[in-house]
């Protein structure tokens, strides 16, 4: 008998002690770190712990990855110093070699030169003249990551990772949260959203996707386990002498902002560096070919806005798309295979 009741309260007792432990909190943190506002919200047990961790990891991938830190560890390699590297560095490494493949250079992670001639790094901004960028497009040099005993170090030219670094620690800030128990989050890195499983009540992220021409959002998608990544001139610009717009994406084969009449590109997929990567590279090809590419490969769906004001949307995302009232956007167009 007393053994029963004993058995009886333990087991209630537990119930009640996994009941308590189990309650999950919603909570967020912004801060700045990577030249951007980064947004994070998580949905667990110990949500403050997790952000964290999180925010750490952000911040010491900034201090390694970021080409305006003269002390990062990328500015060390493109100062020609030699380097162990981390895991984490030589992972992000060979993937920007990988989507540089992928891509047929579309996506140039040796791109540096160009970026600091025009002074996307130094805010010192100018259009170089066209000897210059001659020049500096021969320093562009592929494939210029070596590694010897244990040391990596540039053979040539200069890196910048900014087009996969920020879809690198998504895919890392995923990773973590969940091997933290997180199984709800939301992870805004400024503009690359990843999103970690569905919203707490199990219901889709809605995603905004902003006009390039103000505040405005001229699109919304639904996703659960994917990230929307967009890049598009009006991110990061300046007007020259000329009262030219000149953008921050830099084509790897003219030396010279792209300005292909495209206004914006978002990537929507499972991997953030992958994502990212394309994000540019897509850009940087231009309305048809980047259709075309989409067409070729598998593992991503498109959302292109031409200056024109048409909106492709691919056939893997259209049913997930809600169109916003939007100045930016004269007609909406599924795009199949």
């Amino acid at each position: 008998m007393y053994k029963r009741v004993f058995a009886a309260l333990l087991a209630l007792m537990l119930c009640v002690s996994l009941t308590g432990c189990a309650k999950k909190e919603t909570k967020s943190v912004s801060f700045f770190a990577m030249d951007t506002y980064i947004t994070i919200s998580v949905t667990c047990e110990d949500a403050q712990a997790a952000l964290d961790w999180a925010q750490a990891l952000v911040e010491a991938n900034e201090k390694k990855w970021s080409t305006t830190l003269s002390d990062s560890l990328v500015s060390r390699l493109n100062a020609g110093e030699k380097e162990a590297l981390d895991a984490d560095t030589a992972r992000l490494l060979r993937r920007a070699e990988e989507m540089r493949a992928y891509t047929d250079g579309a996506f140039e992670p040796g791109i540096y030169p160009l970026v600091k001639a025009w002074g996307f790094t130094t805010g010192e901004y100018r259009v170089p003249l066209d000897g210059e960028t001659a020049e500096l497009l021969r320093q562009v040099v592929p494939d210029n990551v070596r590694t010897e005993n244990g040391e990596t170090f540039l053979s040539g030219g200069m890196i910048d990772l900014g087009g996969i670094a920020k879809g690198m620690t998504g895919d890392m800030l995923t990773e973590g949260l969940k091997q933290r128990g997180v199984d709800s989050a939301l992870i805004n890195l400024g503009g690359n959203v990843q999103a970690l499983g569905a919203k707490p009540d199990g219901s889709a992220w809605r995603i905004g996707i902003q006009s390039p021409y103000d505040d405005s959002v001229m699109c919304v998608v639904s996703v659960k386990n994917k990230c929307v990544i967009t890049s598009g001139a009006y991110e990061r610009y300046f007007v020259g002498e000329d009262g030219q717009v000149y953008g921050h994406i830099i084509s790897p084969f003219t030396g010279r902002p792209v300005s292909n009449g495209v206004a914006s590109v978002s990537v929507i997929a499972e991997e953030g560096a992958m994502a990212d990567a394309l994000s540019t590279a897509l850009f940087v090809m231009g309305e048809q070919a980047a259709l075309d590419f989409w067409r070729a490969h598998e593992g991503f769906d498109l959302v292109l806005l031409t200056d024109g004001g048409t909106l492709y949307v691919t056939e893997g995302i259209w049913n997930d798309l809600t169109k916003r009232s939007n100045g930016a956007v004269k007609q909406v167009c599924e795009i199949k295979r």
